[in-house]
Protein backbone atom coordinates (compact mmCIF):
# COMPACT_ATOMS: atom_id res chain seq x y z
CA UNK A 1 0.00 0.00 0.00
CA UNK A 2 1.19 3.55 -0.30
CA UNK A 3 3.01 5.04 2.05
CA UNK A 4 4.14 8.32 2.61
CA UNK A 5 2.64 11.57 5.36
CA UNK A 6 0.20 14.31 3.72
CA UNK A 7 0.86 17.39 3.39
CA UNK A 8 1.17 18.95 6.91
CA UNK A 9 -1.34 21.83 5.86
CA UNK A 10 -3.69 19.40 4.90
CA UNK A 11 -6.11 16.51 7.36
CA UNK A 12 -6.23 13.37 6.28
CA UNK A 13 -10.27 13.82 6.22
CA UNK A 14 -9.47 16.53 3.17
CA UNK A 15 -7.62 13.88 1.11
CA UNK A 16 -10.31 11.38 1.67
CA UNK A 17 -12.12 13.17 0.53
CA UNK A 18 -10.53 14.24 -2.61
CA UNK A 19 -9.82 10.87 -3.39
CA UNK A 20 -13.12 9.14 -2.82
CA UNK A 21 -14.80 11.96 -4.78
CA UNK A 22 -11.94 10.55 -7.89
CA UNK A 23 -12.46 7.12 -6.81
CA UNK A 24 -16.05 6.12 -5.27
CA UNK A 25 -15.63 2.46 -5.52
CA UNK A 26 -13.08 3.16 -2.10
CA UNK A 27 -15.62 5.00 -0.64
CA UNK A 28 -18.49 2.49 -1.67
CA UNK A 29 -15.66 -0.46 -0.25
CA UNK A 30 -15.21 1.60 2.99
CA UNK A 31 -19.31 2.14 3.47
CA UNK A 32 -20.72 -1.09 2.94
CA UNK A 33 -18.08 -3.26 5.13
CA UNK A 34 -18.57 -0.21 7.67
CA UNK A 35 -22.26 -1.50 8.34
CA UNK A 36 -20.54 -3.72 10.38
CA UNK A 37 -19.94 -1.22 12.90
CA UNK A 38 -23.62 -0.05 12.13
CA UNK A 39 -24.72 -3.29 13.90
CA UNK A 40 -22.17 -3.39 16.43
CA UNK A 41 -22.89 0.24 17.11
CA UNK A 42 -26.99 -0.21 17.06
CA UNK A 43 -26.62 -3.92 19.61
CA UNK A 44 -24.81 -1.08 22.04
CA UNK A 45 -27.17 1.09 22.04
CA UNK A 46 -30.67 -0.33 21.22
CA UNK A 47 -30.34 -2.68 24.77
CA UNK A 48 -29.90 0.37 27.27
CA UNK A 49 -33.60 1.68 26.07
CA UNK A 50 -35.30 -1.73 25.80
CA UNK A 51 -33.77 -2.68 29.38
CA UNK A 52 -36.33 -0.28 30.39
CA UNK A 53 -39.46 -2.04 29.24
CA UNK A 54 -38.30 -5.36 29.38
CA UNK A 55 -38.22 -4.89 32.99
CA UNK A 56 -41.42 -3.40 32.77
CA UNK A 57 -43.02 -6.82 30.84
CA UNK A 58 -41.15 -9.16 33.34
CA UNK A 59 -41.18 -8.80 36.51
CA UNK A 60 -38.69 -11.02 37.32
CA UNK A 61 -36.17 -8.56 35.47
CA UNK A 62 -37.24 -5.78 37.00
CA UNK A 63 -36.82 -6.94 40.72
CA UNK A 64 -33.05 -9.14 39.75
CA UNK A 65 -30.09 -7.00 38.65
CA UNK A 66 -27.97 -10.44 37.81
CA UNK A 67 -30.91 -11.31 35.13
CA UNK A 68 -30.71 -7.15 33.72
CA UNK A 69 -26.84 -7.69 33.59
CA UNK A 70 -27.22 -11.29 31.99
CA UNK A 71 -29.34 -9.73 29.49
CA UNK A 72 -26.93 -7.05 28.64
CA UNK A 73 -23.68 -8.95 28.64
CA UNK A 74 -24.99 -12.22 27.00
CA UNK A 75 -24.53 -10.19 23.96
CA UNK A 76 -20.85 -9.51 24.52
CA UNK A 77 -20.08 -13.39 25.70
CA UNK A 78 -21.51 -14.56 22.15
CA UNK A 79 -19.25 -11.56 20.46
CA UNK A 80 -16.29 -13.23 22.41
CA UNK A 81 -16.48 -16.26 20.63
CA UNK A 82 -17.82 -14.58 17.15
CA UNK A 83 -14.43 -12.53 17.66
CA UNK A 84 -12.06 -16.06 18.30
CA UNK A 85 -13.79 -17.67 15.54
CA UNK A 86 -14.13 -14.85 13.48
CA UNK A 87 -10.26 -14.61 13.03
CA UNK A 88 -9.96 -17.72 12.00
CA UNK A 89 -12.83 -17.59 9.75
CA UNK A 90 -11.09 -14.45 8.32
CA UNK A 91 -7.40 -15.94 6.89
CA UNK A 92 -9.11 -19.39 5.64
CA UNK A 93 -12.17 -18.13 3.88
CA UNK A 94 -11.54 -14.05 3.51
CA UNK A 95 -13.01 -11.13 4.63
CA UNK A 96 -16.38 -10.93 2.62
CA UNK A 97 -17.36 -14.55 3.65
CA UNK A 98 -16.70 -13.82 7.23
CA UNK A 99 -18.93 -10.28 7.20
CA UNK A 100 -22.33 -12.42 5.64
CA UNK A 101 -21.85 -14.97 7.92
CA UNK A 102 -21.84 -12.28 10.53
CA UNK A 103 -25.06 -10.98 8.67
CA UNK A 104 -26.67 -14.12 8.40
CA UNK A 105 -26.57 -14.81 11.95
CA UNK A 106 -27.15 -11.16 13.79
CA UNK A 107 -30.48 -11.26 11.39
CA UNK A 108 -31.45 -14.33 13.00
CA UNK A 109 -30.54 -13.32 16.56
CA UNK A 110 -32.58 -10.05 16.12
CA UNK A 111 -35.79 -12.22 15.00
CA UNK A 112 -35.86 -14.74 17.83
CA UNK A 113 -35.18 -11.27 19.89
CA UNK A 114 -38.88 -9.49 18.42
CA UNK A 115 -40.71 -12.69 19.30
CA UNK A 116 -39.49 -13.79 22.28
CA UNK A 117 -41.99 -14.69 24.82
CA UNK A 118 -39.58 -14.80 28.04
CA UNK A 119 -36.37 -13.45 29.19
CA UNK A 120 -34.33 -17.02 28.35
CA UNK A 121 -35.55 -16.41 24.66
CA UNK A 122 -34.28 -12.95 25.17
CA UNK A 123 -30.83 -14.01 26.23
CA UNK A 124 -30.48 -16.88 23.50
CA UNK A 125 -31.39 -14.02 21.27
CA UNK A 126 -28.74 -11.78 22.44
CA UNK A 127 -26.24 -14.76 22.19
CA UNK A 128 -26.60 -15.17 18.50
CA UNK A 129 -26.51 -11.31 17.84
CA UNK A 130 -23.15 -11.05 19.57
CA UNK A 131 -21.65 -13.99 17.76
CA UNK A 132 -22.73 -11.60 14.71
CA UNK A 133 -21.26 -8.35 16.26
CA UNK A 134 -18.26 -10.29 17.14
CA UNK A 135 -16.98 -11.36 14.16
CA UNK A 136 -17.91 -8.25 12.41
CA UNK A 137 -16.11 -5.74 15.07
CA UNK A 138 -13.23 -7.36 13.89
CA UNK A 139 -13.81 -7.90 9.97
CA UNK A 140 -14.69 -5.06 9.09
CA UNK A 141 -12.06 -2.72 9.73
CA UNK A 142 -9.69 -5.14 8.44
CA UNK A 143 -11.73 -5.58 5.65
CA UNK A 144 -11.72 -1.57 4.53
CA UNK A 145 -8.24 -1.09 5.63
CA UNK A 146 -6.98 -4.07 2.98
CA UNK A 147 -8.65 -2.14 0.80
CA UNK A 148 -7.43 1.23 1.15
CA UNK A 149 -4.75 3.56 0.09
CA UNK A 150 -2.28 3.69 3.20
CA UNK A 151 -2.26 8.05 2.83
CA UNK A 152 -6.21 7.74 3.85
CA UNK A 153 -6.38 4.15 5.94
CA UNK A 154 -7.07 6.08 8.84
CA UNK A 155 -10.24 8.28 7.56
CA UNK A 156 -11.65 5.86 5.79
CA UNK A 157 -10.77 2.89 8.85
CA UNK A 158 -12.63 5.78 10.87
CA UNK A 159 -15.93 5.32 8.85
CA UNK A 160 -16.32 2.09 11.15
CA UNK A 161 -15.90 4.05 13.97
CA UNK A 162 -18.23 6.53 12.84
CA UNK A 163 -21.14 4.11 11.79
CA UNK A 164 -20.59 2.17 14.83
CA UNK A 165 -21.51 5.70 17.00
CA UNK A 166 -24.13 6.39 14.64
CA UNK A 167 -25.87 2.95 14.77
CA UNK A 168 -25.49 3.90 18.73
CA UNK A 169 -27.32 7.22 18.01
CA UNK A 170 -30.06 5.87 15.50
CA UNK A 171 -30.59 2.68 17.83
CA UNK A 172 -31.75 5.79 20.72
CA UNK A 173 -33.98 7.36 17.75
CA UNK A 174 -35.55 4.35 17.27
CA UNK A 175 -35.86 3.74 21.54
CA UNK A 176 -37.42 7.02 21.40
CA UNK A 177 -39.45 6.46 18.51
CA UNK A 178 -41.27 3.42 19.86
CA UNK A 179 -41.76 4.31 23.24
CA UNK A 180 -45.51 4.67 23.09
CA UNK A 181 -45.56 1.83 20.13
CA UNK A 182 -47.49 -1.48 21.94
CA UNK A 183 -44.44 -3.87 21.62
CA UNK A 184 -42.04 -1.48 22.39
CA UNK A 185 -38.54 -3.23 23.06
CA UNK A 186 -39.09 -6.07 20.49
CA UNK A 187 -39.70 -3.23 17.95
CA UNK A 188 -36.60 -1.61 18.98
CA UNK A 189 -34.83 -5.02 19.07
CA UNK A 190 -36.25 -6.07 16.23
CA UNK A 191 -35.68 -3.30 13.96
CA UNK A 192 -31.72 -4.04 14.06
CA UNK A 193 -32.01 -6.81 11.73
CA UNK A 194 -32.68 -4.81 9.12
CA UNK A 195 -29.17 -2.42 8.82
CA UNK A 196 -27.53 -6.39 8.57
CA UNK A 197 -29.56 -7.47 5.54
CA UNK A 198 -28.68 -4.62 3.79
CA UNK A 199 -24.99 -5.18 4.36
CA UNK A 200 -25.83 -8.94 3.08
CA UNK A 201 -27.15 -7.77 -0.10
CA UNK A 202 -24.39 -5.04 -1.00
CA UNK A 203 -21.44 -7.26 0.15
CA UNK A 204 -22.42 -9.79 -2.45
CA UNK A 205 -21.51 -7.11 -4.85
CA UNK A 206 -17.97 -6.50 -3.30
CA UNK A 207 -14.93 -8.51 -4.49
CA UNK A 208 -12.39 -10.14 -1.30
CA UNK A 209 -9.52 -8.02 0.14
CA UNK A 210 -6.86 -7.85 -2.51
CA UNK A 211 -4.20 -8.60 0.14
CA UNK A 212 -6.03 -12.14 1.41
CA UNK A 213 -6.25 -12.82 -2.72
CA UNK A 214 -2.85 -12.28 -3.58
CA UNK A 215 -1.89 -14.31 -0.09
CA UNK A 216 -3.69 -17.35 -1.66
CA UNK A 217 -2.07 -17.10 -5.12
CA UNK A 218 -5.18 -15.06 -7.07
CA UNK A 219 -2.80 -12.30 -8.15
CA UNK A 220 -4.90 -11.66 -11.32
CA UNK A 221 -7.96 -11.00 -9.36
CA UNK A 222 -5.98 -8.69 -6.85
CA UNK A 223 -4.83 -7.24 -9.44
CA UNK A 224 -8.46 -6.11 -10.99
CA UNK A 225 -9.15 -5.12 -7.49
CA UNK A 226 -6.04 -2.66 -7.25
CA UNK A 227 -7.29 -1.42 -10.56
CA UNK A 228 -9.91 0.05 -9.45
CA UNK A 229 -8.55 1.56 -6.36
CA UNK A 230 -5.26 3.40 -7.51
CA UNK A 231 -4.56 4.76 -10.57
CA UNK A 232 -3.05 3.07 -13.48
CA UNK A 233 0.59 4.21 -13.00
CA UNK A 234 0.58 3.04 -9.10
CA UNK A 235 -1.01 -0.21 -9.71
CA UNK A 236 2.31 -1.71 -10.77
CA UNK A 237 3.78 -0.84 -7.49
CA UNK A 238 1.17 -2.06 -5.30
CA UNK A 239 1.39 -5.15 -6.98
CA UNK A 240 5.46 -5.25 -6.41
CA UNK A 241 4.95 -4.07 -2.48
CA UNK A 242 2.42 -7.31 -2.32
CA UNK A 243 4.51 -9.62 -3.49
CA UNK A 244 7.38 -8.57 -1.37
CA UNK A 245 5.31 -8.38 1.33
CA UNK A 246 3.75 -11.75 1.24
CA UNK A 247 6.34 -13.74 -0.34
CA UNK A 248 8.79 -12.73 2.95
CA UNK A 249 5.90 -14.14 4.96
CA UNK A 250 5.84 -17.32 2.99
CA UNK A 251 9.63 -17.26 3.36
CA UNK A 252 9.08 -16.67 7.50
CA UNK A 253 6.76 -19.22 7.98
CA UNK A 254 8.76 -21.85 6.34
CA UNK A 255 7.02 -25.07 6.87
CA UNK A 256 4.58 -24.46 10.00
CA UNK A 257 1.28 -25.34 10.30
CA UNK A 258 -1.59 -23.39 8.91
CA UNK A 259 -4.09 -24.25 11.49
CA UNK A 260 -5.26 -21.77 14.14
CA UNK A 261 -3.55 -23.06 17.24
CA UNK A 262 -0.48 -23.26 15.12
CA UNK A 263 -0.88 -19.68 14.06
CA UNK A 264 -1.68 -18.52 17.41
CA UNK A 265 1.62 -20.15 19.13
CA UNK A 266 3.42 -18.90 15.86
CA UNK A 267 2.13 -15.18 16.60
CA UNK A 268 3.24 -15.49 20.39
CA UNK A 269 7.00 -16.96 19.56
CA UNK A 270 7.23 -14.05 17.25
CA UNK A 271 8.90 -11.17 18.36
CA UNK A 272 7.38 -8.38 15.51
CA UNK A 273 4.05 -10.09 16.36
CA UNK A 274 4.16 -10.07 19.88
CA UNK A 275 4.71 -6.30 20.38
CA UNK A 276 1.71 -5.99 17.73
CA UNK A 277 -0.32 -7.71 20.26
CA UNK A 278 1.23 -6.17 23.26
CA UNK A 279 0.36 -2.40 21.48
CA UNK A 280 -3.34 -3.81 19.99
CA UNK A 281 -4.73 -5.89 23.00
CA UNK A 282 -3.82 -2.74 25.30
CA UNK A 283 -5.39 0.13 23.82
CA UNK A 284 -8.48 -2.76 22.98
CA UNK A 285 -8.82 -3.61 26.63
CA UNK A 286 -7.79 0.43 27.55
CA UNK A 287 -11.10 1.29 25.50
CA UNK A 288 -13.42 -0.87 27.44
CA UNK A 289 -12.04 -0.75 30.97
CA UNK A 290 -12.59 3.34 30.80
CA UNK A 291 -16.09 2.49 31.36
CA UNK A 292 -17.71 3.33 27.68
CA UNK A 293 -19.98 0.80 27.55
CA UNK A 294 -21.69 1.15 30.80
CA UNK A 295 -22.56 4.56 29.51
CA UNK A 296 -23.64 2.87 26.13
CA UNK A 297 -25.25 0.45 27.89
CA UNK A 298 -26.85 1.63 30.82
CA UNK A 299 -27.11 5.30 29.45
CA UNK A 300 -30.92 5.75 30.48
CA UNK A 301 -30.65 3.67 33.58
CA UNK A 302 -27.68 6.38 34.49
CA UNK A 303 -29.41 8.99 34.01
CA UNK A 304 -32.16 7.93 36.25
CA UNK A 305 -29.48 7.50 39.05
CA UNK A 306 -28.77 11.45 38.20
CA UNK A 307 -32.32 12.05 40.00
CA UNK A 308 -34.64 11.92 36.34
CA UNK A 309 -37.05 9.74 36.43
CA UNK A 310 -39.09 9.27 33.56
CA UNK A 311 -38.29 6.84 30.83
CA UNK A 312 -38.86 8.87 28.05
CA UNK A 313 -36.59 11.63 29.73
CA UNK A 314 -33.66 9.18 30.47
CA UNK A 315 -34.01 8.55 26.69
CA UNK A 316 -34.16 11.78 25.44
CA UNK A 317 -30.97 12.60 27.39
CA UNK A 318 -29.25 9.52 26.57
CA UNK A 319 -30.08 10.73 22.75
CA UNK A 320 -27.81 13.79 23.36
CA UNK A 321 -24.52 11.85 24.83
CA UNK A 322 -24.98 9.42 21.99
CA UNK A 323 -25.24 12.32 19.39
CA UNK A 324 -21.86 13.70 20.86
CA UNK A 325 -20.63 10.07 20.28
CA UNK A 326 -21.42 10.91 16.73
CA UNK A 327 -19.32 14.33 16.72
CA UNK A 328 -16.33 13.09 18.40
CA UNK A 329 -16.11 10.41 15.70
CA UNK A 330 -16.08 12.75 13.25
CA UNK A 331 -13.67 14.74 14.72
CA UNK A 332 -11.00 11.61 14.82
CA UNK A 333 -12.00 10.99 11.01
CA UNK A 334 -10.65 14.47 10.73
CA UNK A 335 -7.48 14.62 12.26
CA UNK A 336 -6.40 11.00 13.01
CA UNK A 337 -4.26 10.73 10.81
CA UNK A 338 -3.14 14.34 10.98
CA UNK A 339 -2.21 14.25 14.44
CA UNK A 340 -1.44 10.57 14.83
CA UNK A 341 -3.11 7.45 16.34
CA UNK A 342 -0.83 7.65 19.91
CA UNK A 343 -1.23 11.36 20.66
CA UNK A 344 -5.13 11.56 20.19
CA UNK A 345 -5.25 8.42 22.19
CA UNK A 346 -3.35 9.73 25.35
CA UNK A 347 -5.10 13.41 24.89
CA UNK A 348 -8.76 11.26 25.37
CA UNK A 349 -7.64 9.24 27.87
CA UNK A 350 -6.38 12.22 30.15
CA UNK A 351 -9.47 13.62 29.42
CA UNK A 352 -11.54 10.49 30.23
CA UNK A 353 -9.83 10.12 33.45
CA UNK A 354 -10.96 14.11 34.10
CA UNK A 355 -14.46 13.65 33.08
CA UNK A 356 -14.55 10.47 35.25
CA UNK A 357 -13.07 12.34 38.76
CA UNK A 358 -15.52 15.19 38.23
CA UNK A 359 -18.51 12.75 37.57
CA UNK A 360 -17.46 10.77 40.71
CA UNK A 361 -17.76 13.61 42.84
CA UNK A 362 -21.45 15.08 41.64
CA UNK A 363 -22.56 11.47 41.98
CA UNK A 364 -21.17 11.70 45.98
CA UNK A 365 -22.95 15.37 46.22
CA UNK A 366 -26.68 13.60 44.62
CA UNK A 367 -25.96 11.31 47.37
CA UNK A 368 -24.96 13.38 50.26
CA UNK A 369 -27.99 16.19 49.83
CA UNK A 370 -30.72 13.70 48.35
CA UNK A 371 -34.28 14.06 50.32
CA UNK A 372 -34.55 13.31 53.77
CA UNK A 373 -37.74 10.59 54.44
CA UNK A 374 -40.71 12.07 56.14
CA UNK A 375 -42.69 9.32 58.34
CA UNK A 376 -45.78 11.28 57.60
CA UNK A 377 -45.21 11.13 53.69
CA UNK A 378 -44.38 7.21 54.05
CA UNK A 379 -47.67 6.67 56.10
CA UNK A 380 -49.61 8.69 54.12
CA UNK A 381 -50.47 6.15 51.28
CA UNK A 382 -51.33 3.65 54.34
CA UNK A 383 -49.42 1.53 56.65
CA UNK A 384 -49.38 -1.85 54.23
CA UNK A 385 -47.83 0.90 51.68
CA UNK A 386 -44.69 1.92 53.39
CA UNK A 387 -41.35 0.45 53.01
CA UNK A 388 -40.83 -2.79 55.39
CA UNK A 389 -37.61 -2.10 56.19
CA UNK A 390 -37.98 1.76 56.80
CA UNK A 391 -40.76 0.63 59.43
CA UNK A 392 -38.48 -1.91 61.16
CA UNK A 393 -35.27 0.44 61.02
CA UNK A 394 -33.93 1.70 64.45
CA UNK A 395 -33.21 4.65 63.26
CA UNK A 396 -35.23 5.61 60.49
CA UNK A 397 -35.17 9.32 61.07
CA UNK A 398 -31.47 9.34 59.60
CA UNK A 399 -33.35 8.04 56.12
CA UNK A 400 -33.02 9.47 52.60
CA UNK A 401 -33.77 9.01 49.47
CA UNK A 402 -30.77 7.16 48.84
CA UNK A 403 -31.41 4.77 51.66
CA UNK A 404 -34.29 3.98 50.62
CA UNK A 405 -33.75 2.54 47.45
CA UNK A 406 -30.84 0.33 48.84
CA UNK A 407 -33.40 -1.06 50.72
CA UNK A 408 -35.01 -2.27 47.60
CA UNK A 409 -38.21 -0.06 48.05
CA UNK A 410 -39.46 3.01 45.89
CA UNK A 411 -39.62 7.18 46.67
CA UNK A 412 -42.30 8.64 46.23
CA UNK A 413 -41.23 12.48 46.00
CA UNK A 414 -43.09 15.68 47.50
CA UNK A 415 -45.21 17.93 45.69
CA UNK A 416 -42.82 20.73 47.08
CA UNK A 417 -39.51 19.87 45.37
CA UNK A 418 -36.57 18.11 47.40
CA UNK A 419 -38.88 18.11 50.48
CA UNK A 420 -38.92 14.97 52.43
CA UNK A 421 -40.71 12.31 50.95
CA UNK A 422 -42.27 8.75 51.46
CA UNK A 423 -40.55 5.88 51.42
CA UNK A 424 -42.67 2.68 50.50
CA UNK A 425 -42.63 -0.47 49.06
CA UNK A 426 -41.62 -1.37 45.63
CA UNK A 427 -44.46 -2.30 43.25
CA UNK A 428 -47.11 -1.83 40.60
CA UNK A 429 -50.00 -0.70 42.87
CA UNK A 430 -48.06 1.54 45.07
CA UNK A 431 -46.22 3.21 42.25
CA UNK A 432 -49.81 4.00 40.20
CA UNK A 433 -50.95 5.96 43.75
CA UNK A 434 -47.92 7.78 43.94
CA UNK A 435 -48.54 9.40 40.11
CA UNK A 436 -52.21 9.18 41.47
CA UNK A 437 -51.49 12.11 43.49
CA UNK A 438 -49.27 13.35 40.64
CA UNK A 439 -46.30 12.83 42.54
CA UNK A 440 -43.08 11.76 40.24
CA UNK A 441 -42.15 8.04 40.96
CA UNK A 442 -38.43 7.24 41.60
CA UNK A 443 -36.89 3.37 42.16
CA UNK A 444 -33.28 4.22 40.45
CA UNK A 445 -31.76 7.16 41.44
CA UNK A 446 -33.55 9.78 43.64
CA UNK A 447 -34.42 14.07 42.59
CA UNK A 448 -31.08 16.36 42.31
CA UNK A 449 -30.09 19.65 41.77
CA UNK A 450 -26.98 18.45 40.20
CA UNK A 451 -28.29 15.42 38.24
CA UNK A 452 -28.21 17.87 35.38
CA UNK A 453 -24.78 18.43 35.67
CA UNK A 454 -24.08 14.86 36.10
CA UNK A 455 -25.71 14.27 32.56
CA UNK A 456 -23.25 17.23 30.99
CA UNK A 457 -20.18 15.64 32.50
CA UNK A 458 -21.84 12.60 30.34
CA UNK A 459 -21.84 14.50 27.38
CA UNK A 460 -17.98 15.68 28.34
CA UNK A 461 -16.86 11.97 28.93
CA UNK A 462 -18.43 11.13 25.61
CA UNK A 463 -16.30 13.91 23.49
CA UNK A 464 -13.16 12.92 25.21
CA UNK A 465 -13.86 9.25 24.67
CA UNK A 466 -15.33 9.42 20.80
CA UNK A 467 -12.12 11.12 19.07
CA UNK A 468 -9.26 8.85 20.57
CA UNK A 469 -10.63 6.12 22.23
CA UNK A 470 -13.76 5.84 20.58
CA UNK A 471 -12.04 4.81 16.91
CA UNK A 472 -8.43 4.72 17.32
CA UNK A 473 -7.91 1.17 18.62
CA UNK A 474 -9.71 -0.85 15.80
CA UNK A 475 -7.06 1.44 13.35
CA UNK A 476 -3.96 0.02 15.20
CA UNK A 477 -5.28 -3.61 15.21
CA UNK A 478 -6.28 -3.36 11.32
CA UNK A 479 -2.83 -2.18 10.70
CA UNK A 480 -0.02 -3.23 13.62
CA UNK A 481 0.23 -6.66 12.45
CA UNK A 482 1.92 -8.93 9.42
CA UNK A 483 -0.56 -9.96 6.81
CA UNK A 484 -0.25 -13.45 8.20
CA UNK A 485 -1.08 -13.10 11.47
CA UNK A 486 -3.58 -10.66 10.79
CA UNK A 487 -6.84 -12.14 10.81
CA UNK A 488 -5.60 -14.23 14.43
CA UNK A 489 -4.10 -11.28 15.98
CA UNK A 490 -6.95 -9.42 15.39
CA UNK A 491 -9.41 -12.28 16.40
CA UNK A 492 -7.23 -11.97 19.86
CA UNK A 493 -7.15 -8.55 20.34
CA UNK A 494 -10.90 -8.04 19.19
CA UNK A 495 -11.35 -11.30 21.90
CA UNK A 496 -9.78 -9.18 24.55
CA UNK A 497 -12.02 -6.03 23.64
CA UNK A 498 -15.19 -8.54 24.25
CA UNK A 499 -14.08 -9.94 27.33
CA UNK A 500 -13.14 -6.77 28.56
CA UNK A 501 -16.67 -5.36 27.82
CA UNK A 502 -18.09 -8.29 29.29
CA UNK A 503 -16.64 -7.97 32.65
CA UNK A 504 -17.37 -4.36 32.99
CA UNK A 505 -21.02 -4.55 31.76
CA UNK A 506 -21.53 -7.64 33.92
CA UNK A 507 -20.50 -6.32 37.21
CA UNK A 508 -21.90 -2.36 36.25
CA UNK A 509 -25.21 -2.37 38.03
CA UNK A 510 -23.96 -5.02 41.23
CA UNK A 511 -20.97 -2.11 41.53
CA UNK A 512 -23.35 0.57 41.57
CA UNK A 513 -25.23 -1.52 44.47
CA UNK A 514 -22.15 -2.11 46.26
CA UNK A 515 -20.29 1.11 45.69
CA UNK A 516 -23.20 3.81 44.62
CA UNK A 517 -22.40 5.31 41.45
CA UNK A 518 -19.36 7.78 42.76
CA UNK A 519 -17.69 5.00 44.14
CA UNK A 520 -18.04 3.09 40.19
CA UNK A 521 -16.91 6.35 38.58
CA UNK A 522 -13.86 6.49 40.39
CA UNK A 523 -13.02 2.60 40.14
CA UNK A 524 -13.22 3.79 36.56
CA UNK A 525 -10.80 6.36 36.86
CA UNK A 526 -8.63 4.83 38.68
CA UNK A 527 -8.14 1.62 36.06
CA UNK A 528 -8.08 4.63 33.16
CA UNK A 529 -4.75 5.62 34.43
CA UNK A 530 -3.63 2.31 34.84
CA UNK A 531 -4.68 2.21 31.14
CA UNK A 532 -2.84 5.50 29.93
CA UNK A 533 0.55 4.52 31.46
CA UNK A 534 0.12 1.39 29.14
CA UNK A 535 -0.58 3.08 26.08
CA UNK A 536 2.66 5.27 26.64
CA UNK A 537 4.52 2.09 27.26
CA UNK A 538 3.62 -0.17 24.53
CA UNK A 539 1.65 1.91 21.73
CA UNK A 540 4.01 3.17 18.55
CA UNK A 541 2.46 5.70 16.05
CA UNK A 542 1.96 3.66 12.67
CA UNK A 543 0.11 6.77 11.08
CA UNK A 544 0.99 7.20 7.35
CA UNK A 545 3.04 4.19 7.29
CA UNK A 546 3.22 1.38 4.51
CA UNK A 547 2.33 -2.01 6.35
CA UNK A 548 5.56 -3.05 5.64
CA UNK A 549 6.85 0.14 7.63
CA UNK A 550 4.90 -0.68 10.88
CA UNK A 551 6.36 -4.46 10.98
CA UNK A 552 9.91 -2.53 10.58
CA UNK A 553 8.93 -0.16 13.55
CA UNK A 554 8.59 -3.19 15.47
CA UNK A 555 11.44 -4.97 14.48
CA UNK A 556 12.93 -2.54 16.78
CA UNK A 557 11.07 -2.80 19.65
CA UNK A 558 9.57 0.69 20.59
CA UNK A 559 10.44 2.77 23.34
CA UNK A 560 8.88 6.05 24.23
CA UNK A 561 10.97 9.04 24.02
CA UNK A 562 12.21 9.80 27.30
CA UNK A 563 13.16 6.09 27.58
CA UNK A 564 14.83 6.12 24.17
CA UNK A 565 17.16 8.93 24.87
CA UNK A 566 18.19 7.57 28.37
CA UNK A 567 19.14 4.18 26.11
CA UNK A 568 20.77 6.30 23.69
CA UNK A 569 23.09 7.88 26.22
CA UNK A 570 23.62 4.63 27.45
CA UNK A 571 24.86 2.98 24.38
CA UNK A 572 27.20 6.50 23.98
CA UNK A 573 28.59 5.67 27.02
CA UNK A 574 29.61 1.96 26.62
CA UNK A 575 30.95 3.49 23.46
CA UNK A 576 33.19 6.07 24.75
Amino acid sequence: MEGGHPPASKTEFTECWRTTWKTPYIMRLALSAGIGGLLFGYDTGVISGALLYIREDFRDVDKKTWLQETIVSMAIAGAIFGAAIGGWMNDAFGRKKSILAADFVFFIGAIVMAVAPAPWVIIIGRILVGLGVGMASMTSPLYISEASPARIRGALVSTNGFLITGGQFLSYLINLAFTRAPGTWRWMLGVAGVPALVQFVLMLSLPESPRWLYRQNKADEARAILEKIYPAEKVEAEMKALHESVQAEKAEEGDAGDGMITKVKGALSNPVVRRGLYAGITVQVAQQFVGINTVMYYSPTIVQFAGFASNQTALALSLITSGLNVVGTVISMCFVDRYGRRRLMIVSMIGIITCLVVLSGVFFQAASHAPHISNLESTHFGKNSTCSAYGSAPNPGSWNCMTCLKADCGFCANKVNYAPGACLALNDDIRSLCHGEHRVWYSKGCPSKVGFFAVILLGLYIIMYAPGMGTVPWIVNSEIYPLRYRGTCGGMAAVANWSANLIVSETFLTLTHALGSAGTFLLFAGISVIGLVAIYLLVPETKGMQFEEVEKLLQKGFRPKPFASKEKQSKNVESS
